[in-house]
Order: structure tokens, then sequence, then C-alpha cells
């Protein structure tokens, strides 16, 4: 029964609770017990509370017990990315930079979460400040893939994708500054979704500023509709944070695609993808066909964004300098250090007009959309690399730029059994469409369960050299 819990998604977990089949201190506790059981394995995990997370979960039990839960995601466990804060843990962002100090004040989504009466289970790991699409630190070791533990499992919301793969927690909310919840929910082959820029709000304010996204990664689209009805708020301390529409995000999950204008690029114009991974992708748009959608092979018609951000890449910087000083400059990871002084050395003159650039994409992208609904393409460009590299996912950062919604669902596997995503567009604050279509995907083509019993037993190489 204890495994059976764990694999559950949290609708289901939540239709058990309504029909007191099952209860929260139940789930916890098989939750906790998984990953006890795969964490040295692992290590999707940067810390977890068990005794904090069965409290809360007897006070949920109690609740449901009286049919009156406190939320929509009473008695639900979450996990967060340790780049976010959550009251009772340390937020070290994967960096010895970092102060191992304890958080008195949740960030929004943690605080929405916990007013709902979910179970706040844990941080997981992360890349060095987000820096890099790589969980693997200095601080932490490594998190190798939910798959295969001789490949890489992405970042920078590695361990959020690797934590729902394995059953680690039904719900994850994890950050996307340049792709970092959609490249490894890719690699891992579970749903992420990045929502409109400031639909969930985000606080403190992220190095990265106006690209940070917050968003759900979860094993079913459903879920990702059912977190988002909570944590898409807005805060007082985010003001660029949305306005909440009121919306019950699962509603209209299930009204397919027909009729929509999607447009396909296979390499957005100036990409070079691996033949397997465009087969891929082609069999996955042959079933958007298949769903009605009226699809167009067709680029969006702009120039590699590159230039962009790393020019932008120069704000980032000042930031992080600010934040740990010189003393904690030395203790980052040389290619993160390299980095930073090299986005240091642009000028305020190219910021400016890096700046400029970004809105005129924006604007393109708009135009774009007026004509087509949903824009589609490979999340990744190549197979998933070994330990130590960072998958090649170059089609995700121009729409943290544009601000728009965006996601990866599980369309296949490449050449060593690695999964591949597809990557779902639609026009800015259209969050809702792409759901709608991710889930129409996930009807016709449902998404890999991974199970214990199919895991290579390939032992990860731990620690950095």
């Amino acid at each position: 029964m204890a495994d059976d819990l764990t694999n559950l998604s949290a609708n289901e977990l939540l239709q058990l609770y309504r029909n007191k089949t099952a209860s929260p201190v139940e789930v916890t506790q098989a939750l906790l017990a998984r990953i006890a059981t795969l964490q040295p394995h692992f290590n999707a995990y940067r810390s977890v509370d068990g005794d904090a997370a069965l409290a809360q979960a007897k006070a949920s039990e109690a609740r449901w017990q009286q049919s009156l839960p406190q939320g929509l995601l009473d008695g639900v466990p979450v996990g967060f990315k340790d780049l976010l804060n959550v009251q009772g843990f340390p937020t070290r962002k994967g960096s010895l930079a970092t102060a191992d100090k304890v958080q008195t004040e949740d960030c929004p989504a943690a605080a929405r979460l916990r007013e709902s009466g979910a179970i706040l289970l844990g941080k997981t790991q992360t890349a060095e400040f987000g820096w890099k699409g790589l969980t693997e630190t200095k601080l932490a070791g490594v998190t190798p893939n939910a798959w295969d533990r001789q490949y890489a499992s992405g970042g920078s919301s590695g361990g959020a994708a690797v934590s729902t793969a394995l059953g680690l927690g039904p719900l994850h909310v994890g950050t996307d500054g340049g792709g970092s919840i959609r490249q490894p929910a890719s690699v891992n082959g579970v749903f992420g979704f990045k929502p409109s820029y400031g639909r969930v709000a985000g606080y403190p304010a992220a190095h990265n500023g106006t690209l940070f996204h917050i968003g759900p990664i979860t094993r079913t689209v459903t879920d990702a509709a059912l977190l988002l009805n909570v944590i898409a708020a807005p805060d007082v301390r985010d003001w660029t944070s949305l306005p909440s529409e009121g919306r019950d995000w699962t509603l209209n999950l299930n009204e397919g695609i027909k009729g929509l204008r999607i447009a396909y690029s296979r390499t957005l114009g100036y990409l070079k993808v691996d033949s397997g991974i465009s087969a891929i992708t082609d069999r996955a748009v042959a079933k958007l066909t298949e769903l009605g959608a009226i699809v167009e092979e067709v680029d969006p018609g702009f120039a590699n964004p590159s230039p962009i951000l790393e020019a932008l890449a120069a704000e980032r910087a000042i930031r992080l300098r600010h934040d740990i000083g010189d003393a904690g400059l030395a203790l980052l990871d040389p290619s993160i250090r390299a980095s930073l002084e090299k986005a240091e050395r642009h000028t305020l003159t190219e910021v400016v007009e890096a700046n400029q650039r970004r809105g005129e994409l924006a604007a393109q992208m708009r135009r774009f959309h007026q004509r087509y609904d949903l824009l589609v393409t490979p999340v990744t460009s190549q197979p998933v690399p070994h330990l130590g590299k960072a998958p090649e996912a170059p089609f995700l950062s121009p729409f943290n730029l544009t601000q728009q919604p965006a996601a990866s669902v599980p369309a296949g596997f490449d050449i060593n059994g690695l999964p591949v995503g597809l990557h779902i567009v639609a026009a800015q604050y259209n969050d809702a469409l792409v759901l709608r279509a991710a889930r129409a995907f996930e009807n016709i083509q449902p998404f890999p369960a991974l199970h214990l019993s199919s895991l290579r037993e390939r032992a990860p190489t731990w620690g950095l050299a």
C-alpha cells in the first residue's frame, strides 16, 4: 500500500482523503520511507524535515476526518527547489557561498501552500545559484538522472524533476530563468510548466530579475493545474506579480486542441538538432494533427537571441556579487566565476540595448501569436549527456526573454533510453492554452511511469573533481 500511495497523483490523493480511504499521515509516512530509500542513490533532496511534515500531516488528517479541509491542497506533500525560501529550512542555493541559516519567512508560493494546508516536505537540490543546467555542486555533490544514474539530470531544477520522476512527492515547485523547469523535466520524463512571468509571485527578487519564472513540476498536467490554483496569486512583496484571475486552472483542460493553429519549428531557424530528437518531435507533432490541430511548419522568424541573454547576464552578475561579496565569490564554482567575470565586462550601453532588443523580440512574438495559437519545438537538441555535462536545450531561453508560458511534455526516449520532451509555447498570459494542449497530448500519449524495478543499477560518480 505504501508504494501505491507514493505513485499516486495529487488529484488521486485528494480523492482518497475525501473518501477517507487513506490519510495524509499514511501518505507522508510512505513518502518519507521512499525518500530514505532512494536519497542515498539519487541525492534529489537538499533537506527534509520528517518531524515537521508528520506534524502537518496529523493536523491535516484531523481536518479531513471532519470533512473540513483547510484549502485546495490540504494534506498533499510539496517539495521546493532550494532557490526558494521556506520557513524552517536553510536556503543554500547549491552554494558554499551561502550561510546555513534557517529561514523565518516563506516565499509567496510556500506561503500560499501552507495556507492551503499542504505539507511542506523539504527542499530539492539545485544548480549553484541556478546558474547552470546541471545539478552538480561542490556543496551537495551530484544529482543523477532518475532513469539512469550514469546520465545528467539537468538543471537547475534537477532535484525537483528527479524527485517527481521517482515518486518522492507528487508536487514540486521549481524555477525557470532560462529553461530550468523545462529542461530537467524533459530529460527526467515528467511535466514541467513555466507560467507567464508574474503569474506566480516571487520574493526575494531573483538575481536574473524578470527572466525568472516559478512553476510546477509534476507527473500529470492536472496536478500542475491543481498546484497553479494555489500558487498563481499576487503577493505584496513582489510588485511585478500579476493580479489573480480567480480561475480554476483545471477547468477546460479536456477541451482538446481541434482547430487550433499550431506552428511547428524544428530548429527555430538557427539551431542544429540531432536527427533522433527531430524524429521523436516529428512523431509527437503528428499526434497533434491526429487531435485535429492545424499544424504548419514555420519558424517564428527571430535571430538567435543569445547575445541579448549574454548582455543581460551582467545584471545578474552584479546582483550576485552584491549578495555574496568577495569572500563568497572565492567559493563559487570556477566556471560560474568565469561566467560572472565575462558578464560584468558588458557595458551599460550594451545592457540598455539588450533590453531594447528584448522588447522588440517580445513584440514580434505577440504578432506571431496573432496568427498561431501555439508554437511547438523540441526541448533538447541532443541526447541526454552523461554526468558532468548539461543537457543542451537552446529552444527554451528565448521564451524567458518574452515571458511567455511554456511547458515540456514527455514525448519519447532518445538513443540511450533517456526521456525527450516536446516544447509547447503560447502567447503571453495564455497559460490555460498551454495546459490544455499538454493535457490533450497526455491523453493521446500517456506520460511514462518510472518503476523502481526498471531502474538501471549503475552507481553515479559522487562528488566533483
